[in-house]
């Protein structure tokens, strides 16, 4: 296994966008998060950052502290909580749950904006200009974290098989992987993300394959494609 490279992706989205999916995947209210159930799925998130050697802003690991903290306060007995003049509610939730109403508004509001601006590129069309797409998503709009979500599945249906056993000795490597991705998708039909990882039985070539996967995305080689939010991902060649 390639155990030095590192996938070295521009991620424009912060740890409040991660939150923000997080709540949004499993239908939460923003007022009823449960600090110890998303302190420990943004810390799962961070961990397969690491398992993938993926650059990260610093601002993840100020999160995961701030997000630590607020558990740790919740689980104190009331009369043991911190001095009222330092801490801002009884509830150590609300400093989350203010963050993340503030920055939701900012974000619906850029999305407004940008349904705006296409909107009106459909009614005064430029000349020459390409149609919008009525298809797909395509991967900077599906977004990094869909796919550590789609990975993160795989993995876990690859521990829970009774039958696996890391064989010893493996070796597999993204070059090798990055071909048969490549061989796989090369007569131009989309491959399902589950197909891709369907036969493996080893955590170790599940995570080469994705960062080959990553680093095809990367370069443009192939998209990630998604119909809607949450459905299943497909794997296209780019069209040249």
């Amino acid at each position: 296994m390639d155990t030095d490279y590192k996938v070295r992706l521009e991620i424009f989205e912060g740890p409040l966008d991660l939150l923000l999916y997080l709540i949004k995947r499993d239908e939460i209210d923003i007022y009823d998060i449960s600090l110890e159930r998303i302190t420990h799925q943004y810390l799962e998130y961070l961990q397969a950052f690491t398992e993938l050697n993926i650059d990260l802003a610093g601002e993840f690991l100020v999160m995961a502290a701030n997000l630590i903290y607020w558990k740790s306060r919740s689980l104190l007995p009331a009369d043991q909580q911190p001095p009222e003049e330092d801490a801002d509610e009884h509830d150590p939730r609300w400093e989350l749950i203010r963050q993340l109403i503030e920055y939701k508004k900012f974000k619906d509001a850029a999305a407004e904006l940008h349904r705006r601006e296409l909107e009106q590129e459909r009614t005064f069309p430029r000349e020459g200009a390409a149609p919008p797409p009525d298809g797909p998503l395509r991967l900077d709009e599906v977004g990094i974290f869909q796919l550590i979500n789609a990975f993160q599945a795989v993995i876990k249906r690859v521990e829970a098989r009774q039958d696996v056993q890391e064989i010893f000795g493996e070796r597999f490597s993204v070059s090798e992987k990055i071909d048969l991705i490549l061989q796989r998708v090369g007569g131009g039909a989309s491959l399902r993300f589950s197909d891709l990882f369907g036969a493996m039985a080893s955590r170790v070539e599940v995570v080469v394959t994705f960062l080959a996967l990553l680093e095809l995305i990367r370069l443009r080689q192939v998209h990630a494609l998604q119909r809607s939010l949450f459905e299943e991902i497909e794997i296209a060649p780019a069209v040249a």
